[in-house]
């Protein structure tokens, strides 16, 4: 989950390397550090500082290959020993490190009766000393010889003083190489390189890569294998604020963007899921959908509009649960969905479930991430680089996404599938709408900023809404939020009601509405503040609640892409009423690739 970063070239390294672990500071916050090698000697600056801090706190570093890390902890808490780089005995060798390493106890155990000491308690730190062990003149080799012991995740940037040579690894976690003439940049994402360069390449499942400013070596499997070149279509400005105060909010307002972009580029791929998502042999065979976090509320979502549409049942897995099953049930065809095409747990699951036979559909928003590698066929969301931890456009194109395939695959009436059509198309343009007429959720944010739990409740196509509601006002204000299906609130939750505790009801006018205006009554009777999320013009609901929130009116189908918006708003605001940092969150890092 931690953001790496190496470069070689003819520049200085450092300001180059700042650069890019700002942009990585999604991946992880804790602390962060930079090393440069200058001829013989190598300079280590780090501490628990934000990126930009450090920089400030530092005095300039001479020499043109260096290597960055910003950290999310997980093996020793946040200090400036366990921060990286790490380096060897002599000072020598320096390693910044993405994955986690199983056996580096016993590695560390060993090296320490060889008389290596170490400084931190990270997993990390055995990685240098084993390269000094093996080093024996060429870097490339020790490193080759080093990973042999490691069992784990890994992505690793290594320099050497004397040698002027950037050597990269990896293993289940993500690299990428961006080329800018001789000069190269190697990060855990394309987002740290779109200042530099479009042109990239993406290392493979045990890759050792050698750069020099002469170019690149690399070894698969042992043997030189020439690298392929890619272009990225993210552009620079799509990982800058634009005059937004914080990503959130203008992640946010890119919603409508997305959502076309999204469904203009699925158009180019539908023909290729036909006979696959929904032979009909399969018909009344269950779908297995996997994700984690709002990547699995966007599935749940997505096994509504299946089971509506294409009358098909849909089982719904959290991959990190998935992976301690016993077995994995999954028919010919399975979906998984992912912003980053990174998440570890989630790669882990579809890995198990291809050993099954099954074929392999994913959503994600990067090509060229592993997840897009694994699958058979990947559909990409047009979201652009989402930097605010807590994700919003890339739910929306997620679930704007399932809703296309499921409308293009239903065997359904033309008339009928001409007017969904239409409906989806619309949603831009009312999201839109609703994010220029909001004018109450910021003073609603203000008093939600005063409670410390809170409960949503829907039913329906709008229960995911409910939980992925939850979810972003925890991540972004730290109150403490609850997703409920309102028909399990008699089953436990509703001891918890009292009027320290409001309630967020999502009613939509489908078969649910007069379930959820029961709900709502009985909630009102615990004397529990209700806020509504409802369609305009909805009287009855607001005769009931305390609040409403309106949204434009649409096919109630649909209605769960306008519901989270006003969820997303009601989070962002309530977070900056109670100045929390909204797009770094405490203890969060956006691709969550460690298990």
């Amino acid at each position: 989950m931690c953001g790496i970063v190496a470069y070689i070239g003819f520049q200085p390294a450092a300001p180059i390397i700042y650069k890019c672990l700002g942009k990585l500071e999604y991946r992880g916050y804790d602390s962060c550090g930079i090393a440069i090698s200058n001829r013989d000697n190598i300079t280590v600056e780090k501490d628990t500082k934000r990126v930009a801090a450090l920089q400030f706190n530092t005095l300039p570093l001479d020499g043109k290959i260096g290597l960055g890390h910003t950290r999310w902890a997980t093996c020793g808490e946040p200090s400036r020993a366990n921060a990286h780089p790490h380096v060897d005995c002599l000072h020598k060798i320096a390693v910044v490190h993405n994955g986690n390493i199983e056996n580096f106890e016993e590695l560390r155990k060993a090296l320490v009766g060889e008389g290596h000491i170490f400084t931190s308690e990270t997993d990390t730190e055995v990685l240098p000393h084993l390269i000094e062990k093996y080093y024996e003149g060429e870097l490339g080799q020790a490193v080759t010889r080093a990973i042999k012991d490691i069992r784990g995740s890994f992505a690793i940037a290594v320099i050497c003083a004397g040698e002027e040579k950037v050597v990269l690894a990896k293993q289940k976690s993500p690299l990428v190489i961006g080329l800018i003439d001789k000069e190269y940049i190697a990060a855990s994402d394309i987002a740290a390189l779109l200042d530099y360069t479009d042109r990239v390449m993406y290392l493979e499942e045990g890759d050792v890569c050698n750069i020099t400013t002469v170019g690149i070596e690399l070894y698969r499997n042992g043997v030189l294998t020439e690298l392929t070149e890619e272009r990225i279509a993210w552009k620079p400005a799509d990982t800058r604020l634009g005059g937004f105060s914080h990503y959130m909010m203008k992640e946010i307002n890119e919603q409508p963007r997305v959502i076309t972009e999204t469904l203009a580029a699925f158009e180019g791929v539908s023909e290729k899921l036909i006979g696959l998502l929904d032979p009909p042999e399969n018909r009344r065979t269950s779908l297995l959908m996997v994700g984690c976090g709002t990547s699995y509320h966007s599935a749940l979502v997505g096994k509504y509009i299946f089971e509506e549409l294409i009358g098909r049942p849909v089982n719904v897995e959290l991959a990190s649960e998935l992976n301690y099953r016993a077995n994995v049930i999954a028919d010919k065809v399975a979906l998984a969905i992912s912003q980053s095409g990174e998440t570890a747990d989630t790669l882990q699951a579809v890995r198990r479930i291809k050993a099954t036979g099954c074929k392999m559909v994913c959503i994600t928003n990067v090509e060229g991430s592993q997840l897009s590698r694994l699958a058979d066929l990947s559909i990409y969301t047009k979201a652009g680089p989402e930097i605010s931890v807590a994700s919003t456009k890339t739910f929306i194109a997620q679930v704007a996404l399932l809703y296309a395939i499921c409308i293009s695959h239903a065997n359904i009436d033309e008339i009928l599938k001409k007017d969904l059509e239409r409906g989806l198309g619309q949603i831009p343009i009312l999201i839109r709408q609703f994010l220029n007429e909001q004018s109450n959720i910021e003073t609603l944010g203000r008093y939600l900023a005063t409670f410390n739990n809170v409960l949503f409740v829907a039913r329906g196509i709008n229960y995911p809404v409910a939980l992925e509601g939850a979810l972003k006002l925890k991540e972004t204000s730290y109150i403490h939020g609850e997703g409920y299906a309102a028909g399990e609130l008699k089953h436990g939750p509703f001891a918890l009601l009292d009027s320290n505790t409001p309630a967020i009801a999502i009613v939509a006018h489908d078969r649910t509405y007069e379930a959820m205006l029961t709900n709502i009554r009985e909630i009102k009777t615990r004397k529990a503040p209700v806020i509504a999320v409802v369609e305009e013009g909805d009287k009855e609901v607001a005769d009931l609640v305390d609040i409403v929130i309106e949204v434009p009116h649409t096919d109630p189908f649909f209605s769960p892409m306008l519901n989270v918006v006003a969820l997303q708003l009601l989070a962002y605001y309530t977070a900056l009423e109670r100045g929390c940092p909204i797009d770094f969150p405490r203890n969060l890092a956006k691709t969550v690739t460690v298990e």
